[in-house]
């Protein structure tokens, strides 16, 4: 299957970059190109792409409110919005997931990380900047978060040495490199992660770490 993007972004320099990176990729597709918030929407809701990528800083209407528009609770027929910005700030990053973002990126992360977010993406899953990961965690560790609960099913110590590399914000590319193993192994053992804490995605996995005081 073939995934449909929509690029959102006032800048056209990086709308093309975004474009020879996605469309050199086998599954996926630009099917359409905004340089304004409102020009957005408006496309997505004429192309029903599978994915938008949004910048934060766009004229005419804000990513977040386009965000709000596409995936929000209120959204009819919602899609898939990945926040790209330049700007890192948490209250970017709150925003556009609580608007219903399922992704969050800095355009510095790199064509890797910017084909793996629209690939979570699809799968239902989140993406954030690994930066971005670390910085949330550790501000919600220096609020006085509680403990993190235990898993239901105790980890291995592959797996717990994994979810320590999860929590580091490194990818599985970059996660197989370390341990030489691929990264569909890696994929996997992240899979086992999420299935033992229950939690939803990567960012679930990097709580737990951080919750108990797991990395160095």
């Amino acid at each position: 299957m073939t995934i449909r993007i929509l690029l959102a972004d006032d800048q056209e320099s990086v709308r093309i970059g975004f474009r020879l990176i996605l469309d050199s990729q086998p599954d996926m597709e630009v099917v359409g190109e905004a340089e304004d918030g409102r020009q957005a929407v408006e496309l997505a809701e004429r192309l029903k792409p599978d994915v938008v990528l949004a910048d934060i800083r766009m004229p005419r209407m804000d990513g977040l409110e386009v965000t709000r528009r596409l995936a929000g609770p209120e959204a009819v027929d919602p899609v898939r919005v990945v926040v790209v910005t330049t700007f890192g700030l948490d209250e970017y990053v709150h925003t556009a997931l609580h608007n219903g973002a399922c992704g969050f990126l800095l355009k510095r992360s790199g064509p890797a990380l910017l084909v793996e977010a629209v690939r979570a993406a699809m799968a239902g899953d989140t993406l954030i900047s690994p930066s971005l990961t670390v910085s949330l965690l550790q501000h919600a560790q220096s609020a006085g978060r509680p403990r993190a609960a235990q898993p239901r099913e105790a980890l291995t110590e592959r797996e717990t040495e994994i979810a320590r590399l999860v929590a580091k914000g490194l990818t599985n590319a970059e996660i197989g490199a370390q341990l030489f193993i691929s990264a569909g192994t890696a994929k996997t053992h992240i899979a086992n992660i999420q299935r033992k804490l229950d939690a939803r995605n990567r960012v679930g996995i990097a709580a737990w770490v951080w919750g108990n005081g797991l990395v160095e």
